[in-house]
């Protein structure tokens, strides 16, 4: 018997890890057991506090997949395999790797393990990638642009974001981009249970990927990249910083530093304690909104900040961070 094994795809503040709780949940409604692995580029797993405590799930931080730490991939899946025995596994990449080299690791795993790739699937911010098209340049949108290419089925997520006749616009992109995956236009990756049948049995990625490789090399490749560049050197420009807090902090001037980050960070999150408030808090930020949850952590969680852009200034954060910490402490 194998197991089967999905790949959960899409750029920073997407809803991957949404598309991931719909995916936990309606497996465990079915009887099953689902593992997960999570990626993130930064040293700590915040998107993982989402997740179900019983779900068995492994972790791979401080860099990508499909490149620094592809080898441990391998090694992860087996142990999960191993020790959890799940009925299926979850690979949530981090939010800058491009799904070809995570494909062809878990291929390569699936030589020496019974396990079967069965889907690679993308979740789309549709206001990012609108906004992406317009300049139609850029590192960032030719990396989304592969991650689009790659899928076997593709989410088209926040569409409550942009008018009808963008999602329309969207929708005809991602079909040029991406010949034969499902469009499934959401919002907070609300997908009909139907899907899960198709995510089980009806769509290949591998042959979805054959499929689109013409597509691929006519248009993706038309812009001049080495085939190594265009895997490994895509996401070269990401950088992350993560910030640890010793004091709780003010919410309102958390809120000002977060309105004040440049464009360049177009992704933050983290667990905080405010001063003025009687909770802790999942903060998420993603192109220029922010949102807020109360939580009640299961186990232990230091309060933390990750931000991740392009060649933004670390010190420059961390500095502002610092100033809020100082003035907390003189409360104390």
């Amino acid at each position: 018997m194998t197991t089967p094994v999905y790949i959960l795809s899409g750029f920073l503040g997407s809803g991957k890890t949404t598309m991931l709780q719909h995916m936990i949940q309606e497996w465990k409604s079915l009887g099953k057991t689902p593992a997960v692995i999570m990626n993130e580029i930064g040293d700590v797993n915040l998107d993982g506090m989402m997740v179900d405590q019983d779900v068995a799930m492994a972790e791979l931080l401080s860099g990508c997949i499909c490149c620094s730490i592809r080898a441990d991939l391998s090694m992860e899946l087996y142990n999960l395999m191993e020790t959890e025995k799940p009925d299926v596994i979850i690979i949530e990449a981090s939010g800058v790797a491009n799904p070809i080299e995570i494909l062809d690791a878990v291929t390569e795993t699936s030589l020496y393990n019974r396990m079967e790739l069965k889907n690679l699937i993308t979740v789309v911010d549709a206001a990012h990638l609108w906004e992406l098209y317009q300049e139609q340049k850029g590192k960032t949108y030719r990396l989304m642009q592969e991650q689009i290419r790659c899928a076997s089925v593709l989410i088209l997520n926040k569409s409550d974001r942009v008018d009808a006749t963008t999602i329309t616009k969207l929708e005809a992109i991602l079909r040029g981009w991406n010949a034969y995956a499902p469009i499934h236009t959401t919002v907070r990756c609300e997908v009909p249970s139907t899907i899960y049948t198709d995510l089980s049995s009806v769509v290949d990625a591998k042959k979805t990927l054959a499929q689109n490789k013409q597509t691929s090399t006519s248009t993706a490749h038309s812009h001049d990249h080495t085939h190594s560049e265009h895997m490994h050197g895509s996401h070269s420009h990401v950088m992350a910083y993560t910030h640890y807090f010793e004091h709780p902090i003010n919410s309102e001037a958390f809120e000002n530093v977060i309105r004040s980050l440049p464009t360049e960070v177009y992704r933050a999150k983290g667990i905080l304690t405010f001063n003025d408030t009687a909770s802790r808090f999942l903060f998420q930020y993603a192109y220029r909104e922010m949102d807020f949850m109360k939580i009640t952590p299961q186990k232990a969680v230091p309060d933390v900040a990750v931000f991740i852009g392009e060649h933004f200034d670390k010190e420059l954060i961390k500095e502002q961070l610092l100033v809020l910490e100082q003035q907390a402490a003189k409360l104390l």
